[in-house]
């Protein structure tokens, strides 16, 4: 049986390592179509298990969190980065340090 749209999302999602990040449009293509940007933010909005599929590591393309972040705000999103080590300059991601380097074949 095909994975889901939301599934492959999740499954890219779970492979960002601690302490990384990626953007919605680098987890869109690894997905299968770099234009699901939008797709990933509806589906990690909407995480079946926070516990588990990682969503508050990713970002936009400039390192900014996402002011809608589903489990509890911006703030929230910064503080679990933080907690992994992830640094911020002028209120974004350090994205030449912490942005996960994953080839999109």
């Amino acid at each position: 049986m095909e994975q889901s749209v939301f599934e492959k999302i999740y499954e890219i999602v779970k492979q960002i390592p601690y302490g990384q990040v990626a953007t919605y449009g680098q987890v869109a293509a690894l997905a299968g179509n770099r234009r699901w940007a939008r797709v990933v933010g509806n589906a990690l909005h909407v995480n079946p298990d926070p516990d588990k599929i990682p969503c508050y590591r990713v970002v936009n393309k400039e390192g900014r969190v996402s002011k809608a972040f589903a489990f509890g705000g911006e703030n929230r999103q910064v503080e679990l980065l933080k907690a992994e080590g992830v640094e911020f300059v002028n209120g974004n991601v350090d994205m030449k340090r912490y942005h996960w380097e994953r080839p999109v074949y």
